[in-house]
């Protein structure tokens, strides 16, 4: 079985990515053999379109939603003989499989196509694109290509398989709103040793990015009626944080874990700012408090504090109601904290609470009485032991967010990356503002913080005949009360897009369903039992109207009739 050729073509269109991979086999052998399709994408992409051709004959992927898709496969195939085509390979990716049984001399082509909103993290946009293909390919290719209307203030590529040799296959061109980045090895570039036919590509090929920003109020483009609104601004002071970290020493934090987490903590120490406020509580089925206060991060607190991390061991249980409510009640009652300032709770944990309240409901009624809107609860879930759909439903009805930290060598350094999202909060209460009856389906438009490096990103429908879309932001920094003002001109804004000729017309249009989508899904995870029901019929809908594979939705993949028919393709989660 060869692969003759492989080519990831990618489309960034202003940070909506669009890629479609395509594999082309041939069976060089005298009888039938097993062709293999394997692509690794970003959890955060959905997939929205597959199709095999065979002699010339197309099996498409069919969208559908999945209780109704999951009926007919179960008819088709007698219970658990085929396992589904997607699963989570790690930290950023999941992958799709499939194979299909292909005659002597016969050849197929492999066709994906994935799209996802590029998510602004630490000043960059990420374009990752996993390659490996297991063996030498004639006509193998990566395309990307960018057009941002804003600018592009820096573009780099990266790569963890990078030689000397392969470099040179490389090329980018790049002008002030586009690039063009194309990776082209030879078959002899591609092979690790010239004797031998093994491939060197195997790893991540990676194109990060940021835009240039003018525009105090943000960035407005418009295609077909639908806008997208970006807004991060810039060189503004940061909030002093009020922090308590909230960390596991839980006999299963024992070993590994703990001293990465160790060494995440001192560097997170040395990263906080002498106006920053903090504290540590540990718990087992005990809970400590380093101390009774927060306290400023003078250097003198913080070797303190670095030596009481240094002291940090793992055994007994685990009491997350009782160490939360702590911490909770800590900012409560914590003094001289500066006025205008952004109080935050930060839990580590890897288990399940076993020791004082054990039922994950309970504990989550109680955190989210006690914070009461006042705090950002974010929290970190250590390997796959905790129970994430607890974590992620307690961070997201705490105005935080959460997180898998990954048991890998690098969890050190994922517990850092995280802090550093979170360590310059530079907006509170941030309001954008349409005019009222002249939008549709607008995003979320109000958003607790805004964190130096990330952007926010609102998007709808201009229903009527608008000449101007005025807009206004509201938001308190840590000076004063801001109000911004923008106004976009529709005809001008529709026009930047009128004559880029590799543009899918209707993308503004596909990233605002992709961000209600992401959105909807997010907001039920802590919704109640009957909103829950509403959110997830609005997310089937968008997602058989837009074709995505979504939580809701399954693909179903056909295969030639003497074969194992049917397949499922279907979006696993990290809450599993």
């Amino acid at each position: 079985i060869e692969i003759y050729s492989l080519h990831v073509d990618c489309k960034v269109t202003s940070r909506f990515a669009h890629t479609l991979i395509t594999s082309r086999i041939v069976n060089r052998a005298n009888d039938s053999r097993e062709a293999t399709f394997e692509v690794e994408l970003p959890k955060t992409a959905f997939i929205t379109n597959f199709s095999m051709s065979i002699d010339g004959k197309v099996y498409p992927g069919i969208i559908k939603e999945k209780a109704s898709a999951q009926k007919e496969y179960d008819t088709a195939v007698s219970h658990g003989q085929s396992a589904g085509l997607v699963k989570i390979t790690g930290r950023k990716l999941e992958q799709f499989h499939v194979s299909v049984s292909i005659a002597a001399a016969s050849k197929v082509t492999f066709e994906l196509t994935y799209e996802e909103l590029l998510k602004r993290q630490l000043g960059k946009f990420e374009l990752l694109i996993k390659v490996r293909p297991k063996q030498l390919v004639k006509h193998f290719q990566i395309d990307v290509h960018i057009f941002e209307p804003q600018g592009i203030r820096f573009l780099e590529t990266d790569s963890t398989f990078m030689t000397n040799e392969l470099t040179k296959a490389l090329t980018k061109v790049q002008n002030e709103t586009k690039a063009h980045i194309l990776f082209k090895p030879t078959v002899d570039q591609q092979k690790i040793n010239p004797e031998f036919d093994e491939t060197l590509l195997n790893g991540d090929f990676v194109v990060r990015y940021d835009v240039k920003r003018e525009a105090t109020a943000g960035d407005i483009q418009i295609v077909n009626g639908y806008f997208v609104h970006y807004f991060a601004p810039q060189e503004m002071p940061a909030f002093p944080k009020n922090v308590i970290f909230v960390i596991d020493r839980s006999g299963s934090m024992a070993g590994r874990k703990i001293e990465q987490t160790r060494d995440a903590l001192l560097k997170i120490l040395q990263d906080l700012r002498p106006e920053d406020h903090f504290s540590f509580i540990t718990f087992n089925s005990k809970v400590v408090e380093w101390k009774s206060t927060l306290l400023p991060a003078t250097a003198e607190n913080v070797a303190s504090a670095a030596g009481f991390v240094q002291t940090l061991s793992a055994s007994g249980g685990t009491d997350i109601n009782h160490a939360l409510l702590t911490a909770v009640s800590g900012l409560e009652k914590a003094e001289g904290l500066p006025e205008r300032s952004v109080s935050m709770i930060i839990l580590l944990t890897d288990g399940q609470p076993t020791s004082g309240e054990s039922n994950v409901e309970v504990i989550q009624e109680n955190a989210q009485k006690a914070v009461n809107g006042k705090y950002a609860l974010f929290c970190l879930g250590f390997g796959f032991d905790v129970s994430y759909k607890f974590l992620e439903k307690m961070a997201l009805s705490n105005g935080g967010i959460a997180r898998r930290i990954y048991e890998n060598a690098d969890a050190a350094l994922q517990l850092q990356g995280f802090y550093q999202e979170v360590a310059t909060p530079i907006l509170k209460k941030i309001e954008m503002q349409y005019p009222e009856n002249a939008i549709e389906g607008l995003t979320k438009n109000d958003f607790k913080l805004f964190f130096e490096g990330s952007e926010i990103v609102v998007s709808g429908k201009i229903s009527n005949e608008l000449d101007l879309l005025p807009v206004e932001i509201k938001a308190q920094s840590h000076s004063s009360d801001l109000t911004l003002k923008e106004e976009a001109n529709v005809k001008e804004k529709e026009q930047v897009f009128q004559n880029q000729s590799y543009i899918f017309g209707n993308f503004i249009e596909r990233l605002w369903a992709y961000l209600t989508i992401q959105q909807l899904l997010e907001k039920s995870i802590s919704a109640q039992e009957e909103d829950q029901k509403t959110l997830e019929a609005q997310v089937l809908e968008l997602s058989l109207r837009y074709s995505f594979v979504t939580p809701l939705t399954s693909m179903v993949v056909t295969k030639p009739a003497d074969q194992e028919q049917t397949d499922l393709a279907n979006k696993p989660t990290e809450a599993g």
